[in-house]
This record gives structure tokens, C-alpha cells and sequence, in this order.
């Protein structure tokens, strides 16, 4: 049985991160194989504004997540926002992608947070089969706008 650590990741991780990323960012897109960009994965890490947590196993990191700690402005708590999670494919089907965010329901819990909200595409049926037995619907719907695609 392998043994899993989920823990704080900082500017040391970078190295090990960016693979993750381009990992993520490839089948995301569907394109062709992003390089790992170091440089990339520092500057997430050294990001004042997101914090970043990582699934180690046996030693090797094999997922991460990106989350937000923000205010909740109707209470005036506290709210966790999780932007993004990733695991590698052959590390999958082993409850990673769980502990990751039952270790930020925890880190929520010590922070005082009303909540820990994240959004998924929805043609990712794998996650949304995991967040349908471990979370309830939102009452918001999604939308974005594109800035990049906004003509000026």
C-alpha cells in the first residue's frame, strides 16, 4: 500500500510542480503537450494571493490543488475557493483527488471559513461523480466572460 502526504507546497516545489501543470493544462485543451515551465510553477508559488497544496506519493507528487482563502461578504466570514484540482491520470481511482479536499475542509475549519466552494467543467463526469457523493449543488450557476476575446 503506497503511503499518502497532502501538504503545503512552496517555492522548493516548483521543479516537481510544473510537470503537473503542463500535465493539466494539456488535457484541459486537448492539445499538444505543453513543456513544464518551471519558472511558471515559482511564480504560482510565490503568489501572495493563491496557495497551493500537494498530494505526495510515495514521495512523489502526483496532484495539486489551488484554492483561495477570501472574504464571504453577506456574513462577513470567510469562504475557501478552490480554483483548480489536478491528479495524475495513473494516480487516479485511489481517493486522492478526496483527501486534497477533505485536508481543505479541514484547513477551513481552523481558518473559520463559512465554506469551501470550487466550480468543474461539466463534461468532466469523473469529478462530477466524486463531488456528487462528497458535496451538494451550489444555487449558482456559472458564467464567464472571455476577456481575451472581448473586441475593443
Amino acid at each position: 500500500m503506497s503511503k499518502l502526504d497532502i501538504k503545503a507546497l512552496g517555492p522548493d516545489d516548483a521543479l516537481h510542480l510544473a510537470p503537473l501543470i503542463a500535465e493539466n493544462a494539456q488535457a484541459l485543451k486537448r492539445g499538444a503537450p505543453r513543456r513544464p515551465d518551471q519558472f511558471y510553477a515559482e511564480k504560482i508559488l510565490g503568489d501572495r494571493s493563491a496557495e497551493v497544496i500537494g498530494a505526495f506519493e510515495d514521495g512523489e507528487l502526483v496532484g495539486f490543488a489551488v484554492f483561495f482563502d477570501l472574504p464571504e461578504l453577506i456574513t462577513g466570514l470567510r469562504a475557501g475557493q478552490m480554483d483548480h484540482i489536478y491528479v495524475r491520470p495513473q494516480s487516479r481511482q485511489k481517493g486522492i483527488a478526496r483527501k486534497m479536499i477533505e485536508t481543505l475542509v479541514t484547513e477551513g475549519q481552523s481558518r473559520g471559513w463559512l465554506q469551501l466552494r470550487w466550480m468543474v467543467p461539466g463534461k468532466n463526469a469523473p469529478a462530477l461523480a466524486l463531488y456528487e457523493r462528497i458535496a451538494e449543488p451550489d444555487d449558482y450557476k456559472s458564467y464567464i466572460i472571455r476577456i481575451d476575446r472581448v473586441g475593443g
